[in-house]
């Protein structure tokens, strides 16, 4: 079930924050910022696709079977059901917009992979 996050609230996670600016019924878009050394789960989603774009710092993405480093204005599209993580290995925060759309947008369309965290 889609629980409707509030809008402009501050959610902190093991790897970082994310705030939500917009939420409608098939998209959606966060500001996600990732602390040095955090890594988000390396995981995919089987009914939202998502769009990044790089704001600042220097974050290492994984998307598929692709590894590469990313720097501010670079944008990165994720397909549903494709394996993606993005990791801060630097020691400056790294900030990106995503932008989520599909037929379901709940957080709990996370499959995870991997998690250093342990919620895998």
């Amino acid at each position: 079930m889609l629980k409707k996050n509030i809008i402009g609230k501050v959610y902190k996670r093991p790897w970082g924050s994310y705030e939500t600016f917009v939420l409608e019924k098939n998209y959606q878009v966060k500001r996600i910022i990732v602390k040095s050394g955090g890594y988000l789960s390396l995981q995919k989603h089987f009914k939202r696709a998502e769009h990044w774009v790089i704001v600042s710092g220097t974050p290492t993405v994984i998307v598929g079977k692709k590894k590469k480093k990313l720097a501010a204005g670079d944008h990165v599209y994720v397909p549903l059901e494709t394996m993606h993580r993005v990791m801060n290995l630097s020691k400056k925060p790294v900030v990106f917009i995503e932008v989520q759309y599909g037929s379901y947008l709940g957080e709990d369309d996370i499959v995870r992979l991997d998690d250093i965290y342990d919620r895998a």
